[in-house]
């Protein structure tokens, strides 16, 4: 094992400087086809172009049917409309199936929205995108030697974090879902994570897809055998359960017959559809996609060498929903990344010492001398 070297940004080695040079030579070797497998983004399925006009925003109507669909049972909520019936009649004059439940969006992002100004909902997206910078900034700072990496590693936070503040998104659940998400990682703390567990309930009583990111987090509780802390997240998970037990209630009151079906969740686009939508989401969709998806294995792979604790539970997090985009998100549901986008490119910040101590560990040449020392026995003297 190579001596550790004296940091470049981060205040101690990265988990590639443990590596003997053998295993530091099979990472190298993983890297290298993880970026390769990276490059599927190129051919990889992509989701319905979208246009847009001279201020950056959606253009067509067509373009915007999601969201003029949110805005539209808002305002049924607004003009005092139950929440289903208002929903299924938005559903079917828009076209949309309602079958099976999951077709229908949780109501508790729209009844929050319904009871406030839209200014104040403004405010509350501008506010946890705020706290969200914020969170991270605390939670790594005492891992850098120096103010300026920081600061980038918050910068490639904003970087994620771009399409939050869109005004117009605003309706959309993955938005609010994936920043309490991020929220609630920054939060987590190998002794305070209720408030984790408390961020991670309300992102799913927003959208249930965020139930994986719990699950992960169960999954690294018990495999760190912190039992109270799973305990937690499965009292969350039993919570949502009790939400949508409620919520299946309220749409077999309104779905008829005759309502479509949807398409179900069969993509199998692969693991490059996945790299695809993390650039779609981010600022990297500013730069050419081959760069771009190069960049998000990076990052991924900055993540898996962060020396902090909380480094595992985001790549199992991360793991976990390319995992479901890979296998079952369809071109049209790109969207799903949403609930991850925040925090990824946050990895590149950490490949410069990453890559310097693989280096380091694959090319180490010390090697230990034993030298056998032959003890000889003085004679014995006799008076």
């Amino acid at each position: 094992m190579a001596r550790p070297a004296p940091p470049l940004w981060l205040t101690r080695p990265t988990r590639m400087a443990r590596l003997t040079r053998r295993d530091a030579r099979i990472v190298v070797a993983i890297l290298a086809g993880f970026l390769l497998l990276s490059l599927t983004a190129l051919i990889s399925a992509g989701p319905p172009p979208v246009t847009r006009d001279a201020s950056g925003g959606i253009a067509k109507v067509e373009d915007r049917a999601d969201v003029l669909f949110y805005q539209s049972v808002i305002a049924g909520l607004r003009g005092g409309g139950d929440y289903y019936h208002v929903a299924a009649d938005a559903q079917r004059a828009s076209g949309y199936p309602m079958r099976p439940f999951v077709t229908m969006r949780l109501p508790t992002l729209a009844l929050v929205q319904a009871a406030l100004p839209d200014w104040a909902t403004l405010f509350l997206l501008y506010a946890l995108v705020a706290a969200v910078l914020a969170a991270w900034l605390a939670r790594l700072r005492p891992l850098f030697v120096r103010t300026p990496p920081l600061l980038i590693a918050v910068i490639l936070i904003g970087c994620g974090s771009m399409v939050y503040v869109r005004a117009d998104l605003s309706p959309f659940h993955e938005i609010w879902a994936g920043l309490l998400i991020a929220l609630s990682l920054a939060w987590w703390r190998p002794d305070r994570w209720v408030g984790a567990v408390a961020l991670g309930a309300c992102a799913m009583v927003i959208r249930e897809t965020a139930a994986l990111y719990a699950i992960a987090m169960f999954a690294m509780a018990l495999l760190g055998g912190r039992r109270r802390e799973a305990i937690g997240w499965c009292v969350a998970l039993a919570l949502l359960a009790l939400v949508v037990a409620a919520h299946i209630h309220g749409w077999s009151q309104v779905v008829r017959t005759d309502d479509g079906t949807g398409p179900g969740w069969s993509g199998m686009l692969g693991f490059g559809f996945f790299v695809k939508t993390m650039t779609l989401l981010t600022a990297l969709d500013a730069i050419p996609l081959a760069l771009g998806a190069l960049l998000v294995a990076l990052a991924l792979f900055g993540w898996t060498a962060l020396p902090d604790p909380v480094a595992p539970r985001a790549v199992a997090v991360f793991a976990a929903y390319a995992a479901l985009i890979a296998l079952f998100c369809r071109t049209d549901t790109y969207y799903w990344g949403l609930l991850v986008a925040p925090i990824l490119l946050a990895g590149l910040a950490f490949v410069p010492d990453a890559l310097r101590d693989l280096y380091r560990a694959g090319t180490d040449r010390r090697r230990i001398t034993i030298t056998r020392v032959r003890r000889t026995d003085s004679p014995e003297i006799t008076p």
